[in-house]
C-alpha cells in the first residue's frame, strides 16, 4: 500500500475523510499489512479521526449558536412547543371515550 498524502486534510469534506478512515480500518482489519505499513496506516487513521472529531465539534458549536440565536429572537424551540402541548394532550387522554 502506497503512503497516503494527508497533508491536504483540511480540503476534505467530512464524508471524504470518513471514507478514508474507513479504508484505513479495513486495511488494518484485513491483516495483510506488514508491521511498518500497519503502523503508518494506523497513524493516518488517527489523523483522520482527529480531523473528524474537530469537524463534529465545530458542527455542534454551530448548532448550539444557531439554537441560542433562534431562542434569542423570541421564537419557541421544538422543546417549548412540545411542552406547551403537553397539558392539552394529557387532559385529552385523561378523559375516557364515551360511545353511544
Amino acid at each position: 500500500m502506497a503512503e497516503k498524502d494527508i497533508n491536504g486534510l483540511n480540503n476534505l469534506t467530512f464524508e471524504e475523510a470518513l471514507k478514508k478512515l474507513e479504508g484505513n480500518v479495513s486495511s488494518l482489519e484485513g491483516g495483510d499489512l506488514g508491521l511498518e505499513e500497519a503502523i503508518k496506516v494506523y497513524e493516518e487513521g488517527i489523523k483522520y479521526s482527529n480531523y473528524l472529531l474537530k469537524k463534529l465539534e465545530s458542527a455542534e458549536k454551530k448548532v448550539e449558536e444557531l439554537t441560542a440565536k433562534n431562542n434569542d429572537t423570541g421564537e419557541q424551540s421544538l422543546d417549548r412547543r412540545t411542552a406547551a402541548r403537553a397539558p392539552l394532550t394529557s387532559s385529552l387522554s385523561a378523559k375516557p371515550l364515551e360511545i353511544d
